[in-house]
């Protein structure tokens, strides 16, 4: 978004209207604001009633410019509205609930504020999107699936359409491989999911498009359809290196590079990564994404001396954290070069830094995990 959309001149005529801010969930500083608004994925759009400090407006994952424009619209109506219905005040505590972490109790309110509204509602689409990722991000796979499946029929043809069907889809596939309704809920939603990736009329960015491919393969592979699978990969690296093709900018060309390193990763042909972030590397010289991504690519391809310098210059330039996936790769890489003593000393490294963060960044969970690797990796 901050390649493509936030750039967009059609915008400036909200500046007066908001005031417009970018957190930087990396940074220390940031650790309290984080605590207060948990962001469980990036890009994540907050806007902030500043009378009551309190959330009008959430929405998780990317957003096309008119899709901004509705969102910002629909923020601002609320906060200058005397009085509301009951299904927008429901939803604006779902907002809150969700901002605060409580995905669970967010669900319960989503789905009350839809079942409030009357057949008319304009919020419905934006509601439905975030009750099916509240239930996804609260582990309500089963749930998820089947109000995914419900609700799509009352916002097929819209926007609101990709991510009830991808995320729901993605819930299906999740579900325990003996579930009775598995394969008829994976099904419904791929067919769902194909419906809406084929629609002409709902606009899509190419990120948000390669997040479909990437449902859509998940659950392919789930099926066991090894050749459709194959297909769609093919599809979607060639989809991606299309799209980066047509970038007019370096920053443009970037937004593909996490996508297109993954596509190459599922193909099996991870050196054709190594060109594209050599070039990302020089472009922007003191982000730590581009080496980062080569320490993955280079692992990948056992070349496991020029991974372990890319990752160097990764953390050299990376904190908070993100600074703990680059150790994780790392500490992969040591595993991998059976180098058993240098990848416990990594997850010992990375579990303390992990503990030293403040409260808002540092995650009990995250923790676990690292520690329970380290106990699986034999002495040297």
């Amino acid at each position: 978004m901050k390649a493509y959309v936030y750039t967009d001149a059609s915008l400036e005529r909200y500046a007066g209207r908001f005031v417009w801010l970018s957190i930087n969930t990396e940074d220390a500083k940031n650790a309290a604001f984080l605590k207060r608004y948990p962001i469980p994925a990036l890009p994540t759009l907050l806007v902030l009633d500043p009378k009551q400090d309190a959330v009008t407006l959430r929405y998780v994952g990317g957003a096309t410019v008119p899709q901004l424009k509705k969102l910002l619209g629909e923020a601002e109506q609320k906060y200058r509205a005397r009085t509301q219905s009951a299904a927008d005040t429901l939803l604006m505590k779902a907002d809150r609930q969700s901002s605060a972490g409580e995905h669970g109790e967010a669900a319960k309110s989503y789905d009350a504020a839809i079942a409030a509204a009357p057949k008319s509602w304009k919020n419905r689409g934006r509601a439905s999107e975030s009750l099916i990722f509240a239930l996804s991000m609260s582990d309500q796979n089963e749930r998820c699936a089947v109000r995914a499946f419900e609700i799509y029929p009352r916002v097929k043809g819209t926007t609101a359409a990709v991510n009830v069907a991808a995320t729901g889809l993605g819930c299906a596939v999740a579900l325990e491989k003996e579930h009775p309704r598995r394969v008829e809920l994976m099904q419904a939603l791929q067919t769902a999911t194909e419906e809406v990736f084929h629609d002409p009329k709902i606009v899509m960015s190419d990120d948000d498009r390669s997040g479909v491919y990437m449902a859509l393969i998940d659950a392919r592979d789930a099926a066991g359809d090894d050749l459709e699978v194959v297909k769609l990969k093919h599809e979607w690296s060639q989809f991606l290196d299309d799209a980066a093709a047509r970038a007019t900018t370096p920053q443009q060309r970037t937004v593909y590079d996490s996508h297109r390193l993954s596509a190459y990763l599922e193909l099996g042909t991870p050196e054709k990564a190594v060109p594209m972030l050599e070039q990302s590397e020089r472009d922007f010289p003191d982000d730590y994404n581009p080496p980062a991504r080569l320490a993955y690519a280079y692992k990948a391809m056992k070349n496991y001396d020029a991974a372990l310098a890319a990752s160097d210059r990764a953390l050299a330039r990376v904190s908070g954290p993100r600074r703990l996936a680059v150790l994780s790769v790392r500490a992969d890489i040591f595993v991998d070069k059976g180098d058993t003593k240098a990848a416990k000393e990594t997850l010992r490294e990375a579990i303390e830094y992990a503990k030293n963060l403040p409260e808002g960044q540092r995650s009990a969970g995250r923790i676990a995990s690292f520690e329970k690797r380290l106990a699986a990796i034999p002495q040297p």
